[in-house]
């Protein structure tokens, strides 16, 4: 991102497969990603690229790693935040969070996620018992990442309106048909979730998305522009989905892309897509 500094980058990963394995990298598509991918690693790329924080995102429902990434975040001056996760449905949710801020490096607990888009139900946000865990998630002064598929948009819309406490953010755009080409009813759906105050969208994860053989700029803008005109620059918020954008493109090539697609806007509301919102939204 040429010339520019101060950067956050609101979501990427790590993992070591010698602690764990990720079961989710399977097939010969992902097996790029089948391989350790260190905070070291991400260092030099995320500097040359003018990123000053990250907020580190969690991969696998397992206890274990947020703890984990907690202690990563306390030693590393490039992570200013994590979000994590854990099981919303437990009855004691609320006191496993707090347990979860009073570890080492519990100050850098921004968030907690769950892997939605694997859930059969498209109304498990809005069951009784995850309504209640997201309540103590608002409690505990915490935000909730949304990693959905579009069919599930609308129960996150339903979600965010019963949790008006609770700030609510969009990872990479809901995951649009890029590939495809298809912008509706992703686009309706993702209009009526940024309709509420309480929600944020991540301009993230969009080229895993689309045509892997070969994708452009311009493949993307479609899906850029609504996002920007629906949540507008204060809640919307750059991501680089690293390692998982390495399938298709480089760390640098990620962040020049999202230069691009926001060229059109003035240098404040540039300044809020690539710092300002993740500063504000993960208290960072």
């Amino acid at each position: 991102m040429t010339g520019r500094t101060g950067v956050v980058d609101a979501h990427h990963h790590v993992w070591d497969l010698a602690v764990r394995d990720q079961d989710w990298i399977s097939g010969p598509e992902l097996a790029p990603l089948r391989r350790n991918f260190t905070i070291g690693d991400l260092v030099p790329e995320a500097h040359a690229a003018g990123v000053s924080r990250t907020v580190l995102v969690q991969t696998v429902t397992v206890a274990e790693e947020t703890p984990e990434f907690l202690a990563l975040a306390a030693q590393s001056e490039l992570i200013g935040g994590v979000v994590g996760w854990t099981d919303l449905t437990r009855p004691d949710v609320a006191d496993e969070l707090a347990r979860l801020r009073a570890l080492p490096g519990g100050r850098h607990l921004k968030g907690i996620r769950h892997q939605v888009q694997g859930e059969p139900d498209p109304e498990w946000l809005v069951r009784e018992d995850v309504q209640r865990g997201l309540a103590a998630v608002a409690e505990a002064g915490l935000v909730y990442d949304l990693v959905v598929l579009p069919h599930q948009l609308p129960a996150c819309t339903r979600a965010a309106q019963r949790r008006p406490e609770l700030t609510f953010v969009l990872d990479h755009l809901g995951k649009p048909s890029i590939a495809a080409g298809q912008v509706q009813p992703w686009a309706t759906d993702v209009r009526a979730l940024a309709a509420l105050p309480n929600t944020v969208c991540k301009l993230s994860g969009m080229v895993t998305e689309a045509d892997s053989r070969g994708w452009t700029t311009d493949d993307l803008t479609p899906y850029a522009d609504t996002a920007l005109d629906a949540f507008g620059p204060g809640r919307l918020m750059f991501g680089s989905d690293w390692p998982v954008c390495t399938l298709v493109a480089s760390y640098t090539e990620v962040a020049d892309t999202a230069a691009q697609l926001t060229a059109t806007l003035g240098e404040s509301e540039r300044e809020e897509v690539f710092a300002g919102t993740a500063t504000r939204v993960y208290g960072l």
